[in-house]
């Protein structure tokens, strides 16, 4: 950009715009308030928040980014001044980056367009067979708890032959286990016995 003023945006906004505006508009849903106008100090701070960067990073003064930047642009209110950088492209329509230039004006009779309502991340594995109510020990449908491993990594360990639950355990590539209460309890008590699946 222009004296070295970088923005970073995804190149297929700027692509399918050749215009970025730095300051989005105000959310729908503010425009009716009454009060609107309390943005201007949130507004000021992220001017000045991005002049004190640009100053910095060029190691000049603030006045002299605001100068070098200052630009004006026609609104449906009127003029605004904004701060602009502009890229010349040869065949093409310039880059342009803008900060600001946007009324904040109560709407009265703005639309309020809410985006729709994300539907829900799907159900984790472990959930999804919990949930089946089946036993992945013995098979039978029945109240179910859950065998954990603190890692994976304890199921494999050399030396002690493991048991015939872990050995599943690490086979599955999981460090729980759906098990149905006596085959718990007999987990824990060490007496559980191989089951043909």
């Amino acid at each position: 950009m222009q004296g070295n003023l970088q923005v970073r945006f995804g190149r297929r906004a700027i692509r399918e715009k050749g215009q970025v505006t730095l300051v989005p508009r105000p959310a729908p849903y503010l425009a009716p308030a009454s009060d609107v106008w309390k943005l201007n100090r949130l507004e000021w701070a992220a001017k000045t928040s991005m002049l004190k960067t640009l100053a910095a990073k060029h190691r000049s003064r603030v006045s002299h980014m605001a100068r070098k930047y200052q630009a004006t642009v026609d609104t449906p209110h009127g003029k605004r001044n904004c701060f602009e950088a502009v890229t010349e492209r040869p065949g093409r329509k310039p880059l342009i980056a803008r900060f600001g230039g946007i009324p904040l004006h109560r709407q009265k009779k703005a639309v309020i367009d809410d985006r729709p309502a994300v539907p829900a991340p799907a159900r984790k594995e472990l959930v999804t067979r919990f949930r089946k109510g089946r036993c992945e020990w013995c098979q039978q449908y029945a109240a179910m708890e859950t065998r954990q491993v603190r890692k994976l990594a304890d199921l494999t360990r050399p030396g002690r032959p493991q048991p015939a639950w872990a050995q599943r355990m690490a086979r599955m590539r999981r460090k729980t286990l759906i098990v149905c209460v006596p085959c718990h309890q007999a987990i824990h008590a060490g007496t559980l016995t191989a089951v043909t699946v």
